[in-house]
């Protein structure tokens, strides 16, 4: 035997061991060793595989909007207190508008020039009167506001992205869909509420001053103090655990967001052994809550995650190192969810689910039953077809066929991607592909035979006249493969990674492996008379 078939025999030898090494944890699971299942994972299944959930949602873009106003209006109001400019209030309105109310001209003139150098997106609009005050109409442009909510579905998909990654879902799929909806697939969720709960909060975390002043029953019959705001306090009675929801009067204007949030892990408490969310915040974050802290010592302050009080402790003294906690009578699930969502960050918009479905597993592995049916009859198929056709060499090409699924399978599993049920139709496709190479080359050797040519002759002229136009047909099929991937939704995503897999998988089953074998046979035996 040559050095080069012992060398080729070599690589389709390890390639067939790495193969099968790979599908273990896929066919036996928990019965392997530890090192093995670390080193090489399952295949993945799809959600109409696997079952899970099927979620759309839809980001409610103009609350976006109403949040980028409300931001510019509090940067307004610092901005033109450090320039000394004086105005009666800054005032959100409708119709994406910010008002500022001043008392003359003069001082009219000087916030046109502030919002014209400060806020270039602006337009000032026709000026309006009310009483002896003058107000001045700043509305955002239909461009701003179109880049707004852009940008609030883009950050609102890689929030949930976040999100789902750290609650731990395998393979999940989230995609944009036309307009303001995002399509989210989660194979294999355990507890499809909690996964409702999580994607489903906004979680703005803001911490705003209590108005100890104000009487929480005075605000529910309507009479809440000027820049005050009716809140509800959540309490967990720790022996019971009912949760019960406390009037709380808080100042309107937060003196800090959870977006400057660095980081937030669940701790214990040694003490009463419960669980809180440990927060750290950003540089930024830290400068500004020592600076709260400091001006507030005495004071309570509310820490509100979605216009919820879960605490409003009392600042005992000037906090410098940019940590809090917050606290709420949390299980440790609750502490952990909401730790996920405090680090993935809050949605600049409220969602809301438009679609709900959950797939179950047993419909999950009936398909499954069903696609292996469709490749075994499929493949049984074309395996008689090769025998009928082509007699010895349609047993090499059956062979190959066999390797050709093995590495498939293997590739899925190595490069992590997941088997979905289109998946398994490019599976089923390209097992009647498989055989297109074999066919071409086939064809040439018995051109080459009944030109006269010897058995070795003839077998290297067919390989070598077939080769390019092999090439040629499945490059581009490749590429119609690749584009189907980038372009393409979720279930033409797995029909395109299975085609595209099998497409280089056939290619070195049908040129390397089968010539191989041939090869082999050729070494070890005088062949006179080829039987195709």
């Amino acid at each position: 035997m040559s050095n080069s078939l012992k060398i080729r025999a070599f690589v389709v030898l390890g390639c067939l061991v790495l193969a099968l090494a790979s599908l273990g944890p896929t066919l036996f699971g928990g019965s392997l060793p530890d090192w093995w299942r670390k080193a090489f994972d399952p295949i993945h299944l799809g959600l109409d595989l696997q079952g899970g959930m099927h979620l759309v949602l839809g980001v409610d873009a103009d609350k976006a909007v109403e949040s980028r106003l409300d931001t510019m209006v509090d940067q307004t109001e610092a901005l033109l207190r450090e320039k000394d400019v004086v105005f009666k209030r800054v005032d959100r309105s409708s119709g994406e508008r910010i008002v500022i109310t001043v008392y003359d001209e003069d001082a009219g003139n000087q916030v046109d020039a502030f919002m014209k150098e400060s806020f270039p997106n602006l337009e000032p609009l026709t000026l309006t009167a009310d009483g002896a005050y003058i107000l001045k109409n700043y509305r955002i442009s239909d461009s701003e506001i179109e880049a707004t909510k852009e940008y609030a579905v883009r950050q609102a998909l890689e929030t949930l992205r976040n999100r789902v990654d750290q609650f731990g879902v395998s393979e999940p799929t989230l995609q944009r869909q036309a307009g303001n909806r995002i399509l989210i697939q989660l194979p294999g969720v355990k507890d499809p509420q909690r996964a409702i709960d999580l994607l489903g909060k906004t979680a703005r975390l803001d911490f705003k001053m209590v108005m100890e002043e104000a009487n929480p029953q005075d605000a529910l019959a309507g009479n809440l103090p000027q820049g005050g705001q009716l809140l509800y306090e959540r309490r967990v009675d720790s022996r019971t655990g009912v949760a019960t929801e406390n009037p709380l009067v808080v100042e309107a204007k937060t003196v800090l967001t959870g977006d400057l949030l660095s980081n937030a892990q669940v701790r214990i408490d040694t003490r009463f052994n419960d669980p809180y969310v440990a927060i750290d915040f950003n540089a930024v974050g830290a400068k500004r809550f020592d600076q709260v802290t400091a001006a507030n010592v005495g004071k309570r302050m509310a820490i509100v995650l979605d216009d919820t009080v879960y605490s409003a402790p009392v600042i005992r003294e000037r906090i410098s190192g940019g940590s809090a906690q917050i606290s709420g009578s949390f299980t440790e699930q609750e502490a952990t969810d909401l730790a996920i969502v405090l680090r993935a960050g809050s949605l600049p918009a409220p969602v809301t689910i438009l679609e709900n479905r959950t797939v179950g597993p047993s419909l999950g592995q009936d398909s499954i039953n069903q696609g292996m049916l469709s490749v075994m009859i499929g493949g049984l198929l074309v395996v008689i077809a090769m025998l009928i056709y082509y007699r010895l060499f349609g047993l090499v090409a059956n062979v190959v066929l066999v390797l050709n699924v093995v590495f498939i399978m293997a590739l899925l599993a190595i490069f992590g991607a997941t088997l979905t049920l289109p998946g398994i139709a490019g599976i089923v496709l390209t097992v009647g592909m498989a055989v297109d190479a074999n066919v071409l080359i086939f064809e040439r050797i018995r051109e080459e035979v009944r030109l006269g040519r010897t058995a070795r002759a003839a077998l290297e002229a067919g390989y070598a006249k077939a080769f390019l136009t092999i090439i040629d047909a499945n490059v581009t099929t490749l590429i119609a493969a690749l584009v189907l991937f980038q372009f393409g939704t979720g279930p033409v995503k797995g029909f395109a990674v299975t085609l595209s897999v099998g497409i280089i998988a056939s290619l070195f089953t049908a040129i390397f492996v089968s010539r191989l074998i041939f090869d082999f046979f050729m070494a070890r035996h005088k062949v006179d008379r080829l039987s195709i």
